[in-house]
Order: C-alpha cells, then sequence, then structure tokens
C-alpha cells in the first residue's frame, strides 16, 4: 500500500528539514492512524505539490514530527475531464463527488437542472456545496491524489452552456443518443466535459441549449445507471480510453 497523504497549507520546516504536522490533520495521523518512527507519509497541498516524508516521532496526541524530503510539483494530466453533476437527492451527491475523485474527475460542476428535486438555495445550498467540497478533499486523501478535483460553485443550464462552449469534447449522457460514449472520438489533449442528468434526465430545452454550443448526446450502455453512478461509470471509460488509466 502506498503511503497515507495529509493535506498541508505549506511545506515551511523553518530550513531544518522537520516539519511538524498538527491541527486535525496530525490529530488524524497520531490517534486514528497510530504513525509511527520509520513509517513514510505524503505531504501535499491538494493542487499539485507534494513532498515524501518519514515520521520521526509524535509530541502529544495531535502532533506528528515529519523528517521532509523534495518538495515535487505533479504536472496536471491531460486530457482534463470535468464533470457536470445534476444535483441528486439525499447524500447521493456526495456518493457521486466520493467515486468520481476515487477514479480520476479533475474537476466537478454542480448543475441545478430543472428536473432536479433538490435545489440548493441559501444556507442549505451553501451547507451542501460545502459537503460536496470536503468529500472531494477527503476521498482525495483516501486514493492518495495529490491534486484533488476543484467542485465549482452551483451552475444554472446557461453556466453549463458556457463550460461546454469552451470544451474540446462535449458530451450529454441521454437516452437519445445515437452513438455509444465507448466509440466517440476523443482529444488527446484540452478539455473533456461531460454531462450527468438527474433522475428524471435532461429537459428538451436543456439538451437542446447544450447541442447548440458543440454538445452531443451519447449513449452509455444498454442499463439505465442513476445519476450517483452514471458519472463514474463514464469518467472511468473515458479515462481508460484516453489512455490516463495506461
Amino acid at each position: 500500500m502506498t503511503a497515507p497523504v495529509f493535506v498541508v497549507d505549506d511545506f515551511d520546516t523553518g530550513g531544518t528539514g522537520r516539519y511538524v504536522l498538527g491541527g486535525p490533520e496530525g490529530r488524524h495521523a497520531v490517534a486514528v492512524k497510530r504513525l509511527r518512527a520509520g513509517e513514510e507519509v505524503v505531504l501535499t497541498d491538494g493542487a499539485g505539490r507534494w513532498a515524501p516524508g518519514e515520521v520521526e516521532g509524535a509530541e502529544g496526541k495531535d502532533r506528528l514530527i515529519v523528517r521532509l524530503g523534495e518538495v515535487v510539483e505533479e504536472p496536471a494530466e491531460t486530457p482534463r475531464l470535468t464533470v457536470v453533476q445534476a444535483l441528486p437527492k439525499g447524500d447521493r451527491g456526495e456518493l457521486a463527488v466520493e467515486t468520481m475523485t476515487e477514479v480520476g474527475v479533475d474537476a466537478i460542476v454542480p448543475w441545478a437542472a430543472s428536473r432536479c428535486i433538490t435545489q440548493w438555495k441559501g444556507e442549505r445550498g451553501a451547507k451542501s456545496l460545502a459537503k460536496w467540497r470536503a468529500t472531494a478533499r477527503e476521498a482525495g486523501k483516501q486514493s492518495r491524489r495529490v491534486r484533488f478535483p476543484e467542485v465549482a460553485d452551483a451552475a444554472t443550464s446557461e453556466g453549463v452552456a458556457s463550460v461546454l462552449a469552451e470544451a474540446e469534447f462535449a458530451a450529454v449522457l441521454h437516452e437519445s443518443g445515437t452513438e455509444p460514449l465507448a466509440s466517440a472520438p476523443l482529444p488527446g489533449t484540452g478539455d473533456i466535459v461531460l454531462v450527468v442528468g438527474p433522475e428524471g434526465g435532461v429537459s428538451p430545452e436543456e439538451l437542446e441549449l447544450f447541442e447548440s454550443v458543440g454538445a452531443r448526446a451519447y449513449r452509455l450502455g444498454k442499463s439505465v445507471l442513476r445519476t450517483s453512478t452514471a458519472g463514474t461509470a463514464a469518467a472511468a471509460l473515458l479515462l481508460g480510453r484516453t489512455g490516463r488509466w495506461s
């Protein structure tokens, strides 16, 4: 198993080469993971910068002392994959974010589609967005990523159209698609944007809007997946086809 990942704001050792991992991350490392001297860890800012480290010991219950190695900048992978995820009911949104993070999605755009039962408004919407972002962070650590997916603010259909218009390849998972996503021509660079509709499906008006900016409808397979799993399945397919899983 690869070394556990912990998130830090900086890599400053004060010139000593010894880094003190404190706060919630330090507490998790000491009290939950129970890391001991000689074990390896990875510290990352979640935005591509990371450094290997070796545990020297612990101070109290929430401070891990790490001998830090050289800081590395991991380049962003290409093509970049963004999933526009319609808002599911209940905690299925966090499930979608968690599994899409694990497979390697680069960005997630919450979408308030017209047929979504759930709508993010006011304080409730802010809390839901915070949950998605916290889920992406935790899933990024669990899957040993050092570049976590960006979770954007919730977008309207017009906002989604703007994202699709800038993509090298834009796809909408829809039953009207005559071409399978498995055989769609994919770019080697640039942005791939995938739209996953709500349980009630993408409305004709939304599909027309998205097609007007260059997106096309594709079918994923013969079975009908829930909105909380369709994005993960489609992302895995695309990442495999682009060579990012090779």
